[in-house]
């Protein structure tokens, strides 16, 4: 990679996502400090090996990694059939449990990198031959759907609903930039309309039924199914302006919050960090998205475009859930919150990310949106 290359590269992503990296470091120390830090340890390791990898993968040219796609998604199906044969934690399969717990390895968050790069290689791959309008015949539509259909089938199995949800937004994000047309997305809305509520009586369940019935009523069950959420709920309006101090949050240090450096860590931040670093991890979170929306309008390739847009679903969806399930505005999934929950496939996976966003941002001439 030249040095003209280089300048053109969007340093304030990564900038962005370690300034958000080091505050979940410090909400981690706060949140692990009784547990002798062993998670916040493991975490620096993460972040570090994350931005290793992310320096690798930004110098991989963007288009071999969408060439060899194909062999990249096989690889994460085969994975994602095997977790199903792996022994439950915590009611799901999915993780590969490395050197007798040390580490453990979830390939959800790794196929979703393989997916993003798929799909955009057969859409582009559809459309290169006959046009961008191609992908909406209806067996070539089809197609494309059953590329993502395969490894959200898989994910929901193990159950990890959250995750699943992750790859549906990037995926229509995806198909909507691709050129999709409107009749498709009626009909979508329409399928969806009609399909929730019969999902909710006759699929989902017991679980799935009772975080959504929390969602929507927790204080039915406070001390039980409403339990968590309403801690998150009071954690976040003590830390008020400026937080109870580092240490000093009385819901994350007694105990209240859980799980406090996953799914909650934003509850632990509110709480002990206040209202303004809050406000900071979320701004930062929205400025990483925009900037991979910028890659994407910058690029003239199409397939670096839906790759582009592809992350910056994924980061999307994590930070809406995540964030407004903490607050109360949406079912809890254990979704984690890119970059400040705990977890090293999350962390390295997210950092493999931006580092595909930062070589395809490298290459931009004239975007494919600004024709």
């Amino acid at each position: 990679m030249n040095i003209r290359r280089l300048r053109k590269i969007e340093w304030l992503i990564p900038l962005f996502a370690i300034i958000l990296c080091a505050i979940g470091l410090v909400a981690l120390f706060s949140a692990s400090y009784d547990s002798g830090l062993e998670e916040f340890k493991k975490q620096v390791v993460w972040v570090c090996t994350g931005i290793f990898l992310m320096l690798i993968v930004m110098f991989i040219d963007y288009k071999f990694l969408i060439k060899i796609s194909p062999i990249l998604y096989g690889i994460a199906i085969i994975m994602l059939i095997a977790v199903l044969f792996t022994e439950p934690i915590s009611g799901a399969r999915s993780w590969f449990s490395i050197g007798d717990d040390l580490f453990s390895l979830q390939p959800a968050e790794f196929s979703k990198i393989c997916v993003i790069l798929f799909v955009s290689y057969v859409i582009s791959k559809i459309q290169i031959q006959k046009g961008r309008k191609e992908i909406n015949k209806i067996y070539k539509l089809t197609l494309i759907i059953l590329t993502v259909t395969i490894p959200i089938i898989l994910i929901v199995l193990e159950p990890d609903y959250g995750t699943a949800a992750a790859f549906i937004v990037s995926f229509l994000l995806i198909i909507f930039v691709a050129g999709i047309d409107k009749k498709y997305i009626f009909l979508a809305v329409t399928i969806v309309i009609v399909a929730v509520p019969l999902l909710y009586l006759f699929v989902l369940p017991e679980h799935a039924k009772t975080r959504i019935d929390t969602y929507l009523h927790p204080e039915t069950d406070p001390t039980g199914a409403g339990y968590n959420i309403l801690q998150s709920k009071l954690a976040i309006g003590a830390g008020q302006i400026t937080g109870m101090g580092i240490l000093e949050g009385n819901q994350t240090q007694l105990g209240y919050l859980y799980p406090k450096t996953t799914d909650f860590i934003f509850a632990v931040i509110s709480e002990e960090m206040g209202f303004i670093v809050a406000c900071v991890v979320i701004l930062l979170n929205v400025m990483i998205i925009i900037k991979a929306i910028q890659v994407a309008k910058g690029i003239k390739d199409q397939a670096g475009a839906y790759v582009a847009i592809g992350i910056a679903g994924i980061f999307l969806f994590h930070t809406l859930e995540n964030i407004g399930m903490t607050m109360g505005l949406l079912p809890i999934t254990g979704v984690p919150l890119l970059f400040v929950s705990y977890g090293g496939s999350s962390m390295m996976t997210s950092f493999i990310a931006i580092g595909i966003l930062l070589n395809i941002s490298s290459q931009r001439k004239n975007g494919l949106f600004n024709k």
